[in-house]
C-alpha cells in the first residue's frame, strides 16, 4: 500500500517502519504524506499501542530530505514545515501510545519525531541532535516546541544552537529517552513494552495519555478538574466494572476496550 512505510500488526500492538534506507529514512513530502494517511486510518480499537521504527541498524530517521528542502522558498518551506508538524502532532495525540523504537541516527525530523512519541527507547548506537542551523534553518517539525518540554529550556537551547548531536548515554542522563538497550534488543524490548501498555484497559490508557497531554496546556486546577472528569467516565465502562471484580475475586480478566 506505501512505497516507503512497512506496516505489521503483532498482536494488539501495530508496528510501523520507516523504509527509506538508501537516504536513512529522511523524511520527505512523500514519506510525511504516506504517514499522514496512516494516521488518519489508525484504528485504536484493533491496536492498542504504536510501535515506530527505522529499517535498518543505522539509523531511525536521519533528518528531513536536505535534497528537497534545498530548493524551497520562504512559503514553500513553512508549508513543508506545517505538512511535518501536523504529521507528528497526529502521532503526538493519537488515541493510544505511541513508542519510538530509535536505533542509530536520529537527527534533525527523526529527533522531532521520536519527541512526538509518548516514549522513546534508544539503541546503544543511537544518536540525537537537531543540527539545523549548521544548515541556515531551525527545527521545523516543533522541535523547539517539544525538546524544551522533555529535556528544559537550557538543555534545549544548547542542543538546538550548538546542532552538535548527543550519544544515547547522554540521552538518558537528560531524561530524552526513558532507555538505552542492546541494538539486537532494540526492537524486541520495545514491542514487549507495547505489549504490556496493550494487556492494561485500553479506555483507562487513552484517558491517561489525554490527561497528560491536556496538562501541559492548562493551568493547574484546570489539569486536575480536566483529570476528575476522566476519571469519572472510567466508571461508565465495562473493563472497570469487570476489573475490579476480578481484582476483589482474585482472578484475571482480559480488558475488552467497552
Amino acid at each position: 500500500m506505501y512505497t516507503h512505510l512497512k506496516t505489521e500488526s503483532r498482536g494488539q500492538v501495530a508496528l510501523l517502519t520507516i523504509s527509506a534506507p538508501q537516504s536513512l529514512n529522511a523524511l520527505n513530502s512523500t514519506i510525511l504524506g504516506e504517514m499522514n494517511d496512516y494516521l488518519d486510518h489508525f484504528d485504536a480499537s484493533l491496536h492498542r499501542c504504536l510501535v515506530i521504527t527505522g529499517e535498518g541498524a543505522k539509523s531511525f530517521v536521519a533528518g528531513a530530505d536536505i535534497s528537497e528542502m534545498a530548493t524551497l522558498d520562504a512559503a514553500a518551506g513553512e508549508a513543508f514545515g506545517r505538512l511535518g508538524a501536523s504529521v507528528f502532532r497526529k502521532v503526538e495525540t493519537l488515541a493510544c501510545p505511541v513508542i519510538a523504537a530509535v536505533n542509530g541516527y536520529a537527527l534533525g525530523g527523526g529527533c522531532e519525531l521520536a519527541l512526538a512519541c509518548d516514549i522513546r527507547i534508544c539503541s546503544d548506537n543511537a544518536r540525537f541532535g537537531q543540527p539545523e542551523v549548521g544548515l541556515g534553518i531551525i527545527p521545523g517539525f516543533s522541535g523547539t516546541v517539544r525538546l524544551a518540554r522533555a529535556v528544559g529550556m537550557g538543555m534545549a537551547k544548547q542542543l538546538i544552537f550548538t546542532g552538535k548531536p548527543i550519544r544515547s548515554d547522554e540521552a538518558l542522563r537528560i531524561g530524552l529517552v526513558n532507555a538505552v538497550v542492546p541494538q539486537a534488543e532494540l526492537l524486541d524490548r520495545a514491542l514487549e513494552l507495547a505489549a504490556q501498555i496493550a494487556a492494561q484497559a485500553p479506555l483507562a490508557v487513552q484517558a491517561a495519555k489525554k490527561c497528560i497531554n491536556s496538562g501541559w496546556d492548562l493551568d493547574a486546577d484546570e489539569a486536575i478538574a480536566f483529570e476528575n472528569r476522566a476519571f469519572g467516565r472510567c466508571f461508565a465502562t465495562e473493563d472497570q466494572k469487570q476489573g475490579m471484580r476480578a481484582f476483589l475475586e482474585k482472578q484475571k480478566y482480559e480488558f475488552q476496550g467497552k
